[in-house]
């Protein structure tokens, strides 16, 4: 991890000042100057059969009034001014992340990165919010957070629509099948997805699971059905297995593969219910037999990043997320707000050969709160004298 720290570069962006802040797709070449950058984006989906194939969008934008310091994966120094030590380049890999819908979550973060590291970007999109993503994509919503060290706006070559509950096409109920929000999209299932991205692409590199869902997530195990239990698992442990088995023969040897994971795994997280503290668990139980699977037959590592709290939409729906970050500043051994970007960084070098020896393993990026065996904000430590960044 060291290695690959030296090559994130500090990078100091002065944010345009577009319209919104939500969307992707493919893009074409953009630039971000200090008063105009103008970008053509070619949004070509493989799910609305009935809309047009290609969009374009020119984007003007204004003179950012703040400046925001990110730490930022590189894919390579600037000709006039190399960079010393280690890089993470991933220039000429693919990668597919599973689970991008909107711009303020891990899934979006993660690409990012790898697109800064060079990567070209595929993501499969749940069905019932592609319109949205795509519509807020077309009209520069999320421009501002697509914006990549150089100053480029990142470009996602293409959005698959993708419902990872569901295998093939055999195993989708009829409920779902004419339900009207999976109406006008086609080939969403993991195995019609694999597919569909082996007909355009040949292979990719990187596979990337960023999905979870629990729909008794607010009840306490106690209260969880059986329904709700296994919903929760097939959702957020067993789609992985399923990505990966689907995509493995087109993951070129020596590949990457990541998920998410979260530490109610192993530690007590109250109001983290309806069994999803058991598809956690689960998730990283499958990351190590996984590894050795994947690694033995197919030469490719697979890794989870345990990241910390974060102000995504999907966790927004748990109740106490707010709660969850603030405990974290005040514990963690690092007193300060977790970032997507860090943990898109540590997903940046895990999918790079500077990563090559790491498989199997359970990736920490939570500012060391995982390593914490007491809240040291209880007051029972009121008369200990414990450092305490006041800043």
């Amino acid at each position: 991890m060291a290695a690959a720290a030296s090559n994130l570069q500090i990078a100091t962006l002065r944010h345009c000042q577009f319209q919104s802040r939500k969307g992707l797709k493919p893009c074409g070449t953009t630039v971000c100057s200090s008063s105009k950058a103008s970008s053509w984006a070619k949004l070509s989906s493989s799910s609305n059969i009935s809309s047009s194939p290609f969009f374009y969008r020119k984007f003007v934008s204004s003179s950012g009034k703040n400046e925001k310091t990110v730490t930022k994966a590189m894919a390579e120094a600037s000709d006039s001014k190399p960079v010393s030590g280690l890089s993470i380049d991933l220039k000429g890999k693919r990668a597919f992340i599973a689970g991008v819908a909107d711009d303020n979550g891990y899934g979006w973060a993660i690409a990012k990165s790898l697109a800064a590291a060079g990567a070209e970007i595929l993501v499969g999109t749940w069905v019932p919010a592609l319109n949205i993503f795509e519509s807020s994509f077309r009209r520069g919503k999320f421009d501002e957070s697509r914006v990549l060290p150089d100053g480029s706006l990142m470009e996602i070559t293409k959005v698959y629509p993708l419902d990872a509950v569901f295998d093939s096409p055999d195993d989708v109920p009829e409920d779902i099948k004419t339900n009207k929000r999976y109406a006008g999209s086609s080939n969403w299932t993991v195995k019609e997805v694999a597919e569909s991205v082996k007909q355009d692409f040949g292979s990719i590199d990187i596979l990337v699971h960023s999905l979870a869902n629990g729909p008794e997530v607010t009840r306490p195990l106690l209260e969880t059905s059986r329904n709700g239990y296994l919903a929760a698992l097939s959702a957020s442990s067993y789609s992985y297995i399923s990505l990966l088995k689907h995509f493995v023969p087109i993951i070129n040897p020596g590949g990457s593969s990541l998920s998410l994971t979260y530490i109610a795994s192993e530690r007590i997280i109250p109001g983290y219910g309806g069994g999803m503290s058991s598809a956690k668990a689960a998730l990283e139980s499958d990351t190590r037999v996984l590894a050795f699977e994947a690694g033995r037959k197919h030469k490719i590592r697979v890794n989870t990043i345990s990241a910390g709290p974060l102000r995504s939409r999907a966790a927004k729906a748990i109740g106490f997320i707010d709660m969850m970050i603030d405990y974290s500043s005040a514990n963690a051994p690092l007193q300060k707000e977790l970032s997507a970007e860090e943990v898109g960084n540590a997903a940046a070098f895990l999918a790079s050969p500077l990563a090559s020896a790491i498989t199997g393993a359970v990736i920490y990026v939570d500012n060391g709160l995982n390593a914490m065996g007491v809240g040291v904000d209880s007051p029972m430590f009121k008369d200990i004298d414990i450092p305490t960044d006041k800043h």
